[in-house]
């Protein structure tokens, strides 16, 4: 399929995980990528990569938190490749604790990358995509979906990103703007790799968010993402797709 060909993406937390996968395939589809991560080594390698298979791609360094980098790097997307269709949302960071141990400054970056940065690439990418009645998908997770243990400060960041997804697709129904959302469950990612419980934590609790058909792949997330990106997706607009292996069904 060449879904996006003539089509300007650009993805966040693209260095690995879900944003490498979601970069890769549309990269196969014909989309020319802008891949932005805080991992300079990673995000530069994937680029590499995505040009050895004749794929247009460029990649910046931005923390997504920081408003003003991320201004400039939708900015520089814009001044490359002259457009923006597409705004895969997938940057985030993860960490459990027991509600009552969370430290503030915990609880503040989580609050930081997941919901802030997501909208302040919203925020910024808007009037382009405006201009080319394009779409954003963002990353949310079924931890917005149902109480999952020691997640209390991950949970409330997708719920809001889930929520903001929503109010941005009827804000923008009418402009041709769509926008869309995934809840990923269990994949096997670098955040997932890093799980550890908390101290005193139950482990019986863990079969709340464990798949019964086995973890995820981050292709299986991307694929997703790349139907709601794509024309394929054209009238699905505030939607929000589990990709869960039936954990919550």
């Amino acid at each position: 399929m060449r879904r996006f060909d003539d089509r300007v993406v650009l993805v966040t937390g693209a260095a690995s995980g879900i944003g490498r996968a979601t970069s890769e395939r549309l990269a196969t589809e014909g989309a020319s990528l802008f891949c932005v991560d805080v991992q300079q080594e990673a995000v530069t390698q994937l680029v590499n990569d995505l040009r050895a298979l004749g794929a247009t791609a460029e990649w910046r360094l931005c923390d997504v938190s920081d408003d003003a980098q991320v201004d400039a790097a939708v900015a520089a997307c814009v001044e490359r490749f002259g457009k923006l269709d597409v705004l895969c949302n997938v940057a985030g960071i993860l960490r459990f604790d027991h509600a009552h141990e969370i430290r503030t400054a915990d609880w503040n970056r989580l609050m930081a990358v997941n919901v802030n940065g997501t909208f302040f690439m919203c925020r910024a990418a808007l009037p382009h995509l405006l201009a080319s009645r394009g779409n954003i998908v963002n990353v949310s997770s079924t931890a917005a979906l149902s109480g999952q243990p020691w997640a209390a400060a991950y949970s409330a960041t997708k719920g809001a990103v889930l929520a903001l997804t929503r109010t941005l697709a009827i804000d923008y129904v009418k402009q041709g703007v769509r926008v869309n959302a995934v809840c990923p469950g269990d994949i096997t990612t670098p955040i997932h790799n890093a799980f550890a419980l908390p101290e005193g934590a139950n482990p019986k609790l863990l079969r709340r968010v464990m798949s019964p058909m086995g973890s995820g792949r981050p292709e299986h997330v991307a694929g997703v993402i790349a139907m709601l990106a794509s024309e394929d997706g054209a009238f699905i607009t505030g939607e929000d797709v589990r990709i869960d292996g039936g954990t919550l069904s």
